[in-house]
């Protein structure tokens, strides 16, 4: 294990006041009257809502001018939230700070790539880098802990907003002067700045700190080292703000701190390292409309998620009741789909589900995204299963604190999809992402629950690890591979995966040279293909039907993409290529290391086409799959004395399910048949009590 790595947050409690599952939204009230708050709460105890996100937005209502600070509205908002029962989780309102700050502090606007500078008018436009925005947020969080730390109604802090969106990279005069610092305190001398980034090349070697610029617009491509590391800058410099406000608070408050995440959906935030900063891991998920399948999207970022909390209970903080208004085609969800999304969330580890927001806007950009108070108010669908909703998480309140307990792993470095989205690599068909989501939706087709780890974390735990796009790899975390390997683990690598080390520098000893060991194969050359061409891999032979699917002995497998060129160094061929730039070329190879096995696949399949080699690896790990129809999910929590088990059916046709006998539903206490029958679109949650 890299001695470097620590997965997930340290802190172990819950949300003080709340020893259920947290249900509510984010809360707007200064959008409306006070007369319209008291109607909320009212709706509020309806809906069965325990906890409200409030004060995101509303900094200029706080200090309307820099230094005069008003608090009375939010004084009396949290009265009555108290008095009704309802808790909050208190914001800090920095993602958008007022207008009077931009006027006095022009220059803490951000500036893009080609030099343009970002207006206001929108949210989330202040430089991070910027001493001034950085001084301000500081105060107007120190402002709200020193008043509300003990408040009855808070019982967490809601950090910024979904920091990394819309504002990442920025180009501006403060994040000029702050790189080449940072940069200083990471290297510590120019020498080792100009190896690490292998500036010899292209005559790009600096003398002084002071010489070097941001990557921002040049002639032709930057030095993807310099970018690499100009991500990290980025991505540190919002962390810092984080840190900052945070621990501005914890002068005043031990309540629990979080901001929220938006897994796979912000990719400039390394949620591996944000996951060690926050006390609670909280995430922000909106399914993609233009996607018939988006629940295996869902279930992607929430499994990510549950990864970053390091297995512990996390919070969605926001999802959509219905439409959401920023897409190009903004679908309505069907009925009971609200209900699959929160179950989805709920099986993989969520112990808090949340929406933005309360009430609908009537106007501003947002005006037309949905929320549990509809334009069309409580006579309506939306409202009738926000309400139906909250009675179902009353019912499911013995399932907060249990676990979700996975025994595969696939590797997710954030670092890694940096440097593999940089130009100028042999061919730009060749997505990260793309690999992730494919690996991802085989694993979950096959009923498989996944955790994702760092590849420098222990990952003894799992009995199959997947490198689905290990670009950048570590000679310290493909040692970790090859011991987990050598303890008796199944590791499957794809394509273009161990090729960089740290600062995008190609290994010595060639291509995927560190994980040589481990797989038993080296590669002399890429073999990328043109666009839309082909290729067909022969002969993986099927092992004895312990899976579910089945297929004939001898098939054709279609690749794409890519191609390499295998030298073998004590791996055993295990399919080959037909056609394309290497007839007869090893195309899957498996390699005994220790008591594990290494198997590597040398170009891109889709999901179809996986189904057969993962069978070959899950019998390899000891796993299978579950037998479930495509489009039926089941998801399992643990606790010390039951099993829950959530059971969702995307499909227009009933299922049933076998289950074991002991089995009694969630909702209405009655036993179980062996039979569990999970309606067309519906869902079923049952409990198991476990004995010693």
């Amino acid at each position: 294990m890299s001695s470097h790595f620590v997965p997930g947050p340290t802190y172990d409690g819950w949300l003080p006041g709340l020893d259920s599952l947290c249900y509510g939204g984010d809360y707007n009230p200064e959008h409306w009257s006070e007369e319209v708050w008291h109607e909320d709460v009212t709706l509020m105890r309806e809906a069965g809502v325990n906890l409200v996100s409030v004060g995101m937005w509303n900094w200029v209502l706080l200090e309307p001018r820099e230094g005069e600070f008003d608090f009375s509205y939010l004084d009396r908002l949290l009265d009555l939230l108290n008095e009704n029962g309802v808790k909050v989780a208190l914001g800090t309102p920095t993602a958008v700070p007022p207008a009077w700050f931009f006027r006095a502090y022009p220059d803490s606007r951000v500036v893009n790539s080609t030099g343009t500078v970002m207006a206001p008018g929108s949210r989330g436009m202040a430089a991070p880098t910027s001493p001034d925005y950085r001084r301000l947020a500081k105060r107007i969080a120190t402002k709200l802990a020193e008043r509300y730390a003990n408040h009855p109604a808070v019982a967490l802090w809601h950090i910024h907003n979904e920091y990394g969106a819309p504002v990442n990279w920025d180009f501006s005069v403060h994040a000029q002067r702050a790189f080449p610092k940072w940069l200083a305190t990471k290297y510590g001398t120019l020498d080792a700045l100009n190896h690490a980034w292998g500036t010899t090349f292209w005559g790009q070697v600096y003398m002084e700190w002071d010489e070097i610029c941001l990557p921002s617009a040049t002639p032709t491509v930057v030095n993807p080292a310099q970018k690499l590391d100009f991500a990290r800058f980025c991505d540190a410099m919002l962390r810092e703000c984080y840190v900052m406000e945070r621990d501005a608070i914890r002068e005043f408050s031990d309540l629990p701190a979080t901001t929220n995440f938006m897994a796979i959906a912000c990719p400039g935030t390394d949620l591996f390292a944000w996951g060690k900063e926050v006390d609670i891991v909280s995430n922000d998920h909106y399914l993609w409309a233009a996607d018939p399948r988006n629940y295996i999207g869902l279930a992607m970022a929430a499994d990510l998620t549950r990864s970053v909390a390091g297995g512990k209970p996390w919070m969605l903080l926001e999802h959509s009741t219905s439409a959401v208004n920023w897409q190009e085609r903004n679908v309505a969800k069907q009925p009971g789909e609200e209900l699959r999304n929160a179950a989805s969330h709920l099986g993989r580890g969520a112990d808090a589900i949340m929406f933005f927001q309360w009430r609908a806007s009537l106007s501003g950009a947002e005006k037309f995204h949905s929320a549990m108070v509809p334009h069309a108010g409580t006579d309506s669908r939306v409202w009738r299963e926000v309400v139906e909703l909250g009675k179902t998480l009353t019912a499911l309140e013995p399932m907060r604190g249990s676990r979700t307990e996975a025994k595969v792993a696939l590797l997710w470095d954030q670092e890694s999809l940096w440097a593999q989205g940089t130009q100028w690599h042999p061919t730009v068909d060749a997505q990260g992402l793309e690999r992730m989501q494919t690996f991802y939706e085989r694993l979950w087709r096959d009923g498989i629950t996944t955790d994702f780890a760092h590849p420098g974390q222990d990952l003894t735990k799992y009995k199959l690890v997947i490198a689905p796009a290990s670009y950048l790899l570590t000679k310290e975390s493909a040692a970790n591979l090859t011991e987990y390997v050598r303890g008796g683990g199944t590791l499957l690598v794809s394509y273009f995966s161990g090729i960089v080390d740290e600062h995008d520098r190609i290994h010595a000893g060639g291509f995927m040279s560190p994980l040589r060991e481990v797989l038993g194969v080296w590669i002399e050359e890429f073999l990328p293909l043109r666009a839309g061409d082909t290729l067909r891999i022969l002969d993986l032979e099927r092992p004895e039907p312990k899976a579910a699917t089945s297929r004939p002995a001898d098939f054709v497998l279609t690749g794409t993409v890519w191609a390499d060129h295998l030298r073998l160094d004590g791996a055993q061929v295990q399919a080959t290529y037909a056609d394309g730039p290497l007839p007869g070329g090893a195309a899957i190879t498996r390699n005994e290391l220790g008591e594990g096995k290494g198997w590597y696949l040398s170009t891109q399949l889709c999901v179809d086409d996986l189904a057969p080699l993962m069978e070959r690896v899950y019998v390899d790990s000891g796993l299978w799959t579950s037998g479930l129809p495509d489009g039926v999910e089941m998801i399992r929590r643990i606790a010390d004395d039951a099993l829950y088990t959530i059971a969702i059916n995307h499909t227009d046709m009933p299922f049933s399910m076998m289950v074991a006998d002991g089995h009694v539903d969630l909702l209405d206490n009655t036993p179980v048949g062996a039979g569990l029958l999970i309606p067309a679109k519906g869902v079923r949650m049952v409990r198991k009590p476990l004995t010693d």
